[in-house]
């Protein structure tokens, strides 16, 4: 299994946002989404802040497979659910530790029951 180099993972932390566009049934990819990436350790997670009736998120959970761009890097990944409690607690933490600055309420949209239970993890492929 590929995983992220530190230098990837480096530059896509200390980036606001991340381009996010999953693959279609067809192929193609979904246009790119600006959305907000953390990190956990050697790991990058993303949520869809409209919850799971995200165009982006549904198209992402249906296939599975998609394409990122953050900080200069630009990976073909992998979506993976993440549903353990206690990572998402770390990741709850990562967010506000990283995007308090953007105010508190787009935050507490980050951290709610129904986005929290969009966190995908991204693998590269």
């Amino acid at each position: 299994m590929t995983k992220w180099t530190t230098d990837e993972l480096n530059r896509i932390e200390a980036a606001d946002e991340l381009e996010v566009a999953p693959v279609r049934r067809d192929g193609t990819l979904h246009r790119p989404v600006p959305i907000w990436v953390v990190r956990d350790g050697d790991d990058l997670y993303v949520r869809s802040y409209r919850g799971a009736e995200g165009s982006w998120y549904r198209t992402a959970r249906t296939n599975g497979a998609g394409h990122i761009r953050s900080g200069g890097v630009d990976k073909d990944i992998t979506f993976v659910a993440e549903t353990d409690s206690g990572l998402n607690d770390r990741i709850d933490s990562a967010y506000h530790s990283k995007y308090s600055r953007y105010g508190g309420s787009y935050v507490k949209a980050m951290v709610a029951p129904g986005t929290r239970a969009t966190t995908l993890k991204l693998l590269p492929s």
